[in-house]
């Protein structure tokens, strides 16, 4: 057994009622390094880290660590065992502290808890990897930043060797994937080990050693970072060619098709009211806008579509003011909106792909006609979306809330592309999908651009608003913050836009 191997998982194979989400896989960490673990959606990467963490036994195969045969039966075996893991939704309260939410669990006589000692060592720690955090401080109280190093001290407080981080940087600005990746290279530096599940194949290229490609269950390669691109990465994920850029054509129109003047909402959250938001699309536009979750984007997207009451100001579509129209008249004049949670507002669970497929249109020609419905119509009509957008399985009757959620996500693109719109609000369009179904997705958006139509893109993955838009608009506590062309701002300054420095005050020229 090669002894510079932390971690080796053998033959590994899982089951859920007849499908293999696992079959047969081998997974090999060194100490000192980290190892990205790649694949599309139900490649299998979430069930072998399950199965690592303890959540999850397989029913054949080994786990070694240290060169030694380990059962692992619950996550408690798995911490003890120096294996720890930051999920992608933190696992946080909020109303305790940083040193509380790290020792939680950890104490089973609590007249025992020595919390001034704990304070001090969670400190300590903070310190020595330069986390920059108040181990006194509430939780709620930090940053998405901050709460995720919070994450990473409850794993390193409990004396991990194996860190698995899935999707880290999801919810990151520019800066603090940079400081986040800092950490890991000093965690790394000690000798330990971090496993590292990403779909974003630029950070896998900087921060990870070797990466593990799996592909429908199964293991496909594991190869050297240094010597791979991230091409070819895509093409073993997808098991076909990939393309990671897209070339748009220029914007040839100086037609606004949607502006919005100064509009104010009420937000969810004090910060994320509107404010005076002023904004213009032109016809055949991206427009992208990136920002951290939860600066005012979804009451930006809600008071567009007619979901959100505007307080202050003007919506209007072709110069034509829906401020206060409904939403049913607003689809008729051309809107088509791709929602945040494809879930709860894009589609009827229980309802099959051709009824929602006919959500929008049902009432209309062809329909209806003369007041009746057509089924037949319906079927017909679904069954050529079916085939033009790739939806699997191709059955028009099958029940939506059965498909995975790329199969989910092409029924709604193809439903609202269908009525060939005008403007359309796609709001994390790509969301929880794997590589090839983001592709898919960004192409439709685009061939709608080319066919003259208005497009504001939110989404929380920067590097999907610089891939795909024109124009980008960065918001912060609902103001926008600057606007520029992709690739004419740096990273960094995209970061402190983002961080709530106005664009001005960067020196950059709009």
């Amino acid at each position: 057994m090669d002894t510079q191997n932390i971690l080796e998982m053998r033959n590994i194979t899982k089951k859920f009622a007849n499908v293999k989400a696992c079959n047969g896989v081998t997974f090999f960490v060194k100490s000192g390094e980290v190892h990205a673990l790649l694949g599309e959606n139900g490649a299998g990467k979430t069930t072998l880290m399950n199965i690592l963490y303890g959540f999850y036994r397989p029913e054949e195969g080994e786990i070694y660590l240290k060169g030694q045969l380990t059962d692992i039966d619950s996550p408690k075996d798995a911490i003890s065992l120096g294996i720890g893991m930051v999920h992608q939704h933190f696992m946080l309260v909020p109303t305790l502290t940083v040193a509380e939410n790290v020792i939680l669990g950890l104490t089973a006589n609590l007249k025992k808890l020595d919390m001034e000692k704990a304070v001090e060592k969670v400190q300590q720690l903070s310190d020595q990897f330069n986390f920059q955090v108040d181990a006194k401080a509430l939780v709620k109280d930090l940053s998405i930043g901050a709460q995720q190093k919070v994450e990473l001290l409850k794993a390193i407080y409990r004396g991990a060797d194996i860190l698995i981080l899935d999707e880290p940087t999801a919810v990151l600005t520019p800066q603090e994937v940079k400081e986040l990746f800092t950490i890991l290279r000093q965690f790394v530096a000690m000798g330990k080990s971090v496993i590292f599940i990403s779909h974003k194949l630029w950070e896998v290229m900087q921060i990870s050693n070797r990466v593990t490609v799996l592909r429908q269950g199964g293991f496909v390669d594991v190869v050297q970072t240094a010597e791979i691109t991230k091409e070819v990465l895509a093409d073993m994920m997808v098991g076909r060619s990939v393309v990671l850029e897209y070339a748009k054509t220029p914007v040839a129109s100086s037609e606004a098709l949607l502006a919005l003047h100064g509009v104010c909402a009420e937000g969810d959250l004090p910060v994320s009211c509107l404010n005076e938001f002023s904004l213009c699309i032109k016809k055949g536009e991206v427009v992208g806008v990136a920002g951290v979750d939860g600066n005012g984007q979804r009451e930006l997207a809600e008071s567009i579509m007619g979901l959100r009451a505007v307080t202050k100001g003007q919506v209007c579509l072709n110069g034509k003011d829906i401020t206060d129209m409904p939403i049913r008249k607003r689809i008729k004049l051309g809107m088509a909106h791709i929602p945040e949670d494809r879930l709860k507002q894009g589609l009827v669970l229980d309802f099959t792909v051709a009824e929602n497929m006919a959500l929008d249109t049902y009432d209309e020609p062809p329909l209806t006609c003369k007041g009746i419905f057509q089924p037949q119509k319906m079927q017909d009509i679904a069954q050529e979306l079916i085939k033009e957008f790739d939806v699997r399985p191709p059955n028009y009757d099958a029940i939506i809330r059965n498909f995975s959620g790329g199969n989910q996500q092409k029924v709604i693109l193809a439903r609202e592309f269908t009525r060939s719109p005008q403007f359309i609000l796609a709001v994390q369009p790509t969301r929880g999908l794997d590589i090839g179904a983001t592709e898919f997705v960004h192409r439709r958006l685009l061939a709608e651009k080319e066919k003259g139509a208005a497009v504001l893109m939110i989404s929380a993955d920067l590097d999907e608003v610089l891939l795909v838009s024109d124009r980008v608009i960065v918001m912060y506590e609902g103001r926008i913050m600057g606007q520029f062309i992709p690739g004419e701002v740096s990273i960094t300054d995209i970061g402190l836009m983002m961080g709530g420095t106005p664009q001005e005050r960067l020196g950059v020229c709009e």
